[in-house]
């Protein structure tokens, strides 16, 4: 079979970037989309600690902010005009000012220093629960009910957060680092925060992140300027690199094109369970850390609690659904 280069590679731009021949649904092709983002999220747990070897927090989220907000420059202007981008900024030039300082500054910083703290196999799990703050958060600031889901939900995850964090040891309560796990928490506070606060944002995302990006990405540079100041060697710059790559940038679009292309989201959005899991399988052959069995445990807990959230909230909505017709 002879291999057409030049049709390859533009498609799998279009995989990356989301170009127009994308925007056909096809739930094939969604499911490779949604795959793709799944494999890449599992690497980026083993890069943030590969890259925290050689780096502050700060200067990790620094290279990595630039490198994403360079992929995210292709990716939209692919798809628009700096004019498209420039009307959607004077619309609400404030709230991607709010969100920038969300995302990637505060966030990640958080996120980074939990992870310089604690053990990958701790600060991956711990960062999962986010989806179950997102329900805790919409009450006060959507106006949603909290369901008896939800609390169940809740309650299952963060006994695996309890579990993960005291390695097992419930009653001693010893931590390896307890401002590692506050800031672990903190951090799934921030990012639900975010999506919150992007829920009634009609901006096309890939130019909703490319100005949250815009606006963080200076803050986070005079950040670092004024406490870290510039790395002195190149040891962990490829790690911050493909951080910034794959966490922050192309991993999202994919992530994004999937969703757009599915015609059964839900099929797309179970593959996320995978993702975790796979994460350890990478923190232990390539960190070299030993998977205690109380991760698992923990880990099994929290997903199960999301899970079965999703699929709560998902019937609620086909029950309400049908109510209607």
């Amino acid at each position: 079979m002879i291999f057409d280069f030049k049709s390859r590679s533009t498609k799998l731009c279009c995989l990356f970037f989301g170009a127009g021949i994308m925007d056909e649904k096809n739930q094939s092709k969604a499911m490779l989309c949604g795959l793709g983002a799944v494999l890449l999220w599992s690497t980026v747990a083993t890069a943030f600690k590969l890259a925290l070897q050689h780096l502050t927090p700060l200067q990790l989220l620094s290279i990595a902010s630039v490198t994403s907000l360079l992929v995210l420059l292709i990716a939209v202007f692919r798809k628009h005009r700096w004019s498209d981008v420039c009307r959607y900024w004077k619309k609400a030039p404030w709230r991607f000012v709010l969100l920038g300082m969300l995302n990637p500054f505060l966030y990640y910083v958080i996120l980074f220093q939990a992870y310089d703290l604690l053990p990958a196999q701790q600060a991956q799990p711990l960062n999962y629960t986010w989806a179950l703050v997102l329900s805790l958060l919409a009450v006060p600031l959507l106006g949603q009910a909290l369901q008896r889901s939800d609390i169940v939900a809740l309650i299952l995850g963060y006994c695996g957060v309890l579990v993960i964090s005291t390695r097992g040891d419930l009653f001693g309560l010893a931590f390896d680092s307890g401002l590692g796990v506050a800031l672990a928490l903190a951090s799934t506070v921030l990012w639900a925060l975010y999506w919150i606060l992007n829920a009634k944002n009609e901006t096309p995302s890939e130019i909703s992140l490319l100005l949250c990006f815009l606006n963080g990405t200076p803050l986070v540079l005079l950040a670092t300027w004024w406490f870290d100041g510039i790395p002195d060697s190149t040891e962990g710059l490829l790690s911050a690199v493909y951080v910034g790559v794959f966490e922050m940038g192309i991993t999202f679009l994919l992530w994004m094109n999937a969703l757009k292309l599915a015609t059964h989201v839900s099929r797309v959005s179970n593959l996320i369970f995978l993702s975790p899991f796979l994460s350890l399988i990478l923190i232990h052959t390539i960190l070299g850390e030993e998977i205690v069995s109380a991760t698992y445990i923990g880990l099994v807990l929290i997903v199960f609690a999301v899970a079965f959230q999703q699929y709560a909230a998902h019937k609620t909505q086909r029950a309400a659904r049908n109510t209607r017709n």
